[in-house]
């Protein structure tokens, strides 16, 4: 039994360095595909990040204005037309918005600036918002000189999000879209529109005020801007630039409540004008009836 002993310890030795070994294979396997999976994660822009308003009212309950307002209610006065009108009307306004693309190509054809005051209207001026807050603000930019250097920030940085932030995934997804870092779009457009969010607003005594659901009732108002915006015969691209919130706020003399949530350059489309020939989902893979 004594002779064994030393043959025992030898294969408990062994079984240990194996054992170690295959741990620190199993440590650097993860830390790979670790890697693997944040190259392939699209990366989330700090600025678009909701804040804990909520929470932040509890804790600094004087800071936030309480509601005190009392509003009379009105009857309320409908339009209804025959189920052959509502058929008509609906099947236009789908065509009509069938035709909306997003378009790179922007002509330096000026437009009437009363068009985009009743575009504005009509998104910012009637979309719904929670508690009727209107947490939004659109700065409508035609100063060449400012939309250069707008241009100048978004390239700077879409660069480095091309290159390292968006991830390998986002960026194969968007070769067949033809897309890069370089934005001549934001020079020739004649209007820039760009959408911030009020991720809080101010009574008049200067206290917070709560907005709620601020991201979700100005992401509805942009959707009626880029229908409006089809109605009236104009082109535009949605864009979000990625870490320019800051700097673009700042260079529009916006305040720190206010955060960039999409960018429109806004225009007519140009003669050699071109787009993806993209297929939309049919409506049965959009639609489901219960």
């Amino acid at each position: 039994m004594l002779l064994l002993t030393p043959v025992l310890v030898a294969l408990v030795c062994i079984l240990i360095v194996w054992i170690f070994k295959n741990t620190d294979r199993s440590i650097k396997k993860r830390k790979v595909e670790s890697q693997a999976r944040a190259e392939t994660r699209p990366w989330m822009d700090e600025d678009l990040r909701d804040s804990s308003d909520l929470y932040q009212v509890e804790e600094d309950g004087d800071e936030w204005q309480e509601s005190e307002e009392t509003i009379d209610h009105i009857p309320f006065a409908h339009t209804r037309y025959s189920e052959e009108e509502m058929a008509k009307r609906s099947q236009e306004f789908y065509e009509l918005l069938n035709q909306r693309r997003s378009v790179r190509f922007i002509s330096n054809e000026q437009i009437p600036m009363e068009v985009i005051d009743n575009i504005i209207k009509a998104a910012a001026g009637t979309a719904p918002s929670g508690a009727h807050t209107e947490p939004w603000t659109f700065v409508v930019v035609k100063d060449p000189e400012v939309k250069h250097r707008i241009r100048e920030i978004i390239e700077e940085e879409e660069e480095i999000n091309y290159r390292r932030r968006m991830g390998v995934r986002w960026v194969t997804d968007l070769k067949k879209l033809r897309t890069n870092w370089i934005k001549e779009y934001l020079d020739t457009a004649p209007v820039l529109i760009l959408i911030f969010k009020q991720v809080h607003g101010f009574a008049a005594n200067g206290k917070k005020k709560v907005h709620y659901y601020s991201e979700i009732s100005v992401s509805i108002s942009c959707g009626l801007l880029l229908a409006a915006l089809q109605n009236a015969g104009l082109v535009t691209v949605t864009t979000s630039p990625l870490n320019c919130g800051p700097r673009l706020r700042v260079l529009l003399g916006r305040p720190t409540n206010e955060k960039l949530l999409l960018l429109l350059p806004v225009g007519y489309p140009s003669k050699e004008a071109t787009v993806p020939n993209l297929k939309r989902k049919p409506l049965d893979q959009i639609m489901v009836t219960v």
